[in-house]
């Protein structure tokens, strides 16, 4: 191997993070309850983006740490909550949503995140719609 391709390869893993191209992106959450009178589209912010990934084929002879499957994924988010009109009274018409606030390229936590990528687009109203902008 020459000592250009042994360089590159050392840079690229020891600063393939510095490269992720992971941040806040605008969204828009369509949100409706069956017993409310509109769909509600809220913009929001996720975190989105390319992270640097490493997988081997020799993955029995490299330690665990050497391998990593990142995902973009929340660092820091706070909860807006939006108040969904056309509501009846005995219906709550609130909704709590995430707003990225800053992101990194890490392990994906179930707990906050969908970790697979939808086939199909579920994102859209079926109701007349209102814009909420936070």
């Amino acid at each position: 191997m020459s000592p250009f391709f042994v360089i590159s390869l050392l840079f690229g893993l020891i600063f393939g993070q510095a490269a992720s191209l992971c941040a806040p992106s605008e969204y828009t959450i369509h949100v409706e309850k069956r017993e409310c009178a509109y769909c509600l589209a809220i913009n929001t912010t996720i975190c989105a983006g390319f992270c640097m990934t490493r997988d081997s084929n020799g993955k029995k002879l490299l330690l665990k740490s050497a391998l990593s499957q990142n995902v973009c994924t929340y660092k820091e988010m706070l909860y807006r909550t939006a108040l969904i009109p056309g509501c009846p009274l005995h219906t709550i018409p609130y909704y709590s949503y995430p707003v990225a606030v800053s992101c990194k390229c890490g392990k994906c936590n179930t707990d906050y995140s969908d970790c697979v990528r939808e086939r199909v687009r579920t994102n859209y109203c079926t109701k007349p719609q209102k814009l909420c902008n936070p």
